[in-house]
């Protein structure tokens, strides 16, 4: 937490230093009291209690001013020290692996970067403020109170240190019930973002009284978990209280035996009386202040846990050479095991495809076609064998050279917020508006300019204005603009007819840079054309070669042929 609070020393510093002058004025209010009690009216000067009381003013308007300022400092200290952890929890959430971010899951980032940071900020806000000032306040009132009178001060010695131990006790059975808070926080985030994002599958399949259900589920048992760590955090308040009163009685009493005696005024009471009254308030103020603390610091260890992963797959440091000789991607024996997973995603897959060339890979649903997918731009990483491109393992390669070379179209096309012209920059954020729109005719899209503005044309978040035949067309520009070495299609023209997909075929195989092109789909006209087709079926390679090969060899690919164009077909 230091790390991201070293900008902010002078903030840090000037904070805590102007609470505590408040607080050393306010300790000096008392003695300005008993002096009015007992050398003004008792000695009838009223000219000593206009001036004593024109001191207490000008004590106040001091304390005020002190108190403005240390809230300044304060604020700027917090609301500068939850950006930058925002900046440095945004970076590490970019900069993790998918394996890391399958582990970690969408509704806990999400809660880590919003409420666990604003929870933090919010601790160290009030402990700049009152951290040391309450605990300087309660020691300086003890050590009034020794000024004026060593029994009476007894007194406060001891419900302080049996207040210390309620705080203490209270503190630390309180820290885990805000961490369980914090996780079901999380479990009810991700059930709300699982049911905005599905929303229209829940209705279509009337699933909104079960969907409800489970949500009052799961919030119930967040409002349970909060009234218990509420319940345990609410003690601190009426045991103060009770403490503190029972103090009083004793002080009085002893004050009374003590004036009796002669042994003390009764401003000096009266100061001793002020004395713990302002204890009271800073150790109610100091138990407030435990509670927002104990769920600040349940919030940062969440956000640290986040800071202190090691993405799981190291950046390559090779500063890989392309070799015209060696194929452009070539699967070496490649097995992949996703994390968790009982059995392989893909298994002892080998080929090769060469500059240029086009690959087909089809098969049933759950083959592994995608898996194969994100391993050539190293997504994940495989748990044996080796991947290459350029005759280069994938591991060697820098990530940003390596996807710099792929242009990747997703299963599940995804746009953003913004104009057309911006989602396609993303593939190449230098392109020109002639290189745009020459990308989108490629990728059969100029229909969608012209129905939306042109490159202007504006973009809902998740493309919710557009088909998904259109979001998939403008995520196959987006992956064209950058002029790719190697364009993976992953069952990116599942929406698209027939006629549209073979287009958006014979224009991709008519760019006049060649590159090597893989196309992975369920329809096998879509790679009939392919100049080596790999066939999987539950992760492994069960058919490779030209379609005519396939027909006559593997049963797998004519299966799938022949169900989709009927009969029996001969090689």
């Amino acid at each position: 937490m230091l790390k991201y609070l070293k900008k902010y020393r002078a903030q840090c510093v000037c904070a805590p230093l102007f609470k505590m002058f408040e607080a050393l004025l306010d300790l000096f209010v008392p003695l300005v009291v008993a002096s009015i009690i007992d050398k003004g009216i008792g000695a009838g000067s009223a000219a000593h209690v206009w001036h004593m009381s024109g001191l207490l003013v000008a004590l106040g308007i001091a304390g005020l001013a002190a108190a403005i300022t240390a809230q300044y400092f304060a604020a700027r200290a917090a609301t500068g020290f939850a950006a930058d952890v925002r900046h440095a929890l945004f970076g590490k959430l970019t900069a993790l692996s998918f394996p890391d971010i399958d582990r970690l899951g969408t509704s806990a980032m999400i809660t880590r970067m919003t409420s666990d940071v604003n929870q933090a900020q919010t601790g160290v806000n009030m402990a700049l403020r009152l951290l040391l000032r309450s605990p300087f306040v309660v020691l300086g009132a003890m050590v009034m109170a020794f000024t004026i009178d060593v029994r009476c001060a007894l007194i406060f010695v001891a419900v302080i240190a049996a207040l210390s131990l309620v705080v203490w006790a209270i503190m630390a059975a309180n820290i885990p019930m805000m961490q369980g808070v914090q996780l079901q926080l999380e479990r009810v985030l991700g059930a709300t973002r699982q049911n905005l994002t599905g929303a229209r599958v829940i209705r279509a399949f009337r699933r909104e009284d079960a969907e409800y259900q489970a949500f009052r589920a799961k919030n119930r048992e967040l409002t349970s978990r909060q009234r218990r760590a509420g319940r345990v955090s609410a003690l601190l308040n009426p045991v103060t209280y009770v403490l503190i009163n029972l103090a009083v009685i004793l002080l009085v009493r002893q004050g009374a035996i003590r004036v009796d005696g002669g042994a003390l005024t009764t401003g000096h009471v009266v100061a001793l009386y002020n004395y713990m009254s302002q204890i009271l308030v800073e150790l109610i103020k100091f138990a407030s202040l435990t509670i927002t603390i104990n769920k600040g610091w349940a919030s940062w260890k969440r956000i640290a846990d986040v800071l202190a992963l090691k993405p799981s797959m190291a950046d390559g440091q090779t500063a890989a050479q392309a070799d015209a000789a060696a194929p452009a991607v070539a699967f070496d024996h490649v097995t992949l095991t996703y994390p968790g997973a009982g059995s392989p995603a893909l298994e002892d897959i080998d080929f090769a495809a060469m500059p240029g060339q086009t690959v087909g890979i089809i098969g049933g649903t759950g083959a592994g076609k995608s898996s194969l997918a994100r391993l050539i731009p190293r997504f994940y990483d495989v748990t044996a064998g080796a991947v290459r491109v350029n005759g280069t393992d994938v591991r060697d390669w820098p990530q940003d050279a390596l996807r710099a070379r792929i242009g990747v179209v997703p299963q599940k096309a995804s746009l953003f917020k913004g104009t057309i012209r911006d989602n396609l920059r993303w593939g190449n954020p230098d392109a020109t508006d002639e290189q745009l729109i020459e990308a989108a005719d490629i990728a059969q899209a100029s229909d969608v300019l012209a129905v939306k503005g042109g490159l202007d044309g504006a973009i809902e978040q998740n493309g919710g204005n557009l088909s998904g035949g259109q979001k998939q067309r403008l995520t196959i520009a987006r992956a064209l603009a950058r002029r790719p070495e190697i364009l993976i299609l992953d069952d990116s023209a599942s929406a698209l007819d027939m006629a549209t997909d073979a287009r958006l075929r014979r224009a991709i195989a008519a760019l006049n840079y060649h590159p090597t092109v893989f196309i992975i789909s369920q329809r096998a006209a879509s790679i009939m054309q392919a100049d080596l087709i790999l066939v999987l079926d539950d992760g492994r390679v069960v058919g490779k070669g030209r379609h005519a090969e396939l027909l006559e060899n593997c049963d797998i690919y004519r299966e799938i042929y022949n169900s989709q164009f009927g009969g029996e077909v001969s090689a």
